[in-house]
């Protein structure tokens, strides 16, 4: 599945993307989504920061306490995977299994998380969404409403992607079964909405 080039984009590989990182003001998030350079400013709203925030500390917290060697990785560490094209900040990720310290990017996650809002909506429901599901080691892609309690999810099952009914209530759980997690609304949009 390629990338249909548009007019007025720019597009390159990840090793030509990787050089151009050199040049990128301070100021901008600049992503590479199928070979399409996106740029961005750097920055979120309170929410967002939130949402992202209580997500991984609820998961970080079960996978201590229970000894797993998932961990989670947010905004700032890198998704690569150059035969798709794509270097991108998801929001959270969880892998499992050792990562070096020294890295700065993974390219298996088993789980993606993006947290959206209107701007942002288009390229994480479509745009990402196409390369992500490409990703061998993906299990589950949750998007997660910023300006509303509502979560989508989609599960990979026997090889097929399936999107389950949205969540959109704060006593329901999202599930999460290859990582073994039950995470509840409550906890993702807490401090939001009066959780």
């Amino acid at each position: 599945m390629s990338v249909v080039q548009r007019p007025g984009f720019e597009y390159m590989d990840l090793d030509d993307f990787e050089e151009l990182l050199l040049d990128k003001p301070d100021d901008e998030k600049w992503e590479l989504i199928g070979g399409r350079v996106v740029r961005s400013m750097v920055g979120a709203r309170n929410a967002h920061h939130r949402i992202v925030q209580n997500v991984t500390l609820a998961l970080g917290s079960e996978f201590r306490r229970r000894g797993s060697d998932c961990r989670t990785y947010s905004e700032t560490f890198w998704l690569r995977q150059p035969f798709i094209k794509l270097a991108a900040f998801p929001d959270v990720m969880v892998r499992c299994g050792k990562v070096d310290l020294d890295a700065n990017a993974i390219d298996d996650p088993v789980v993606l998380f993006e947290v959206v809002s209107p701007a942002s909506q288009r390229r994480d429901r479509s745009q990402k969404w196409t390369q992500y599901r490409r990703l061998a080691s993906l299990q589950h892609y949750v998007v997660i409403e910023r300006g509303s309690v509502l979560v989508d999810v989609w599960d990979r099952l026997e090889g097929e992607w399936r999107g389950r009914q949205p969540l959109d209530r704060l006593d329901q759980t999202l599930t999460l079964p290859a990582i073994d997690i039950a995470l509840p609304l409550s906890e993702i949009y807490f401090d939001l909405f009066g959780t």
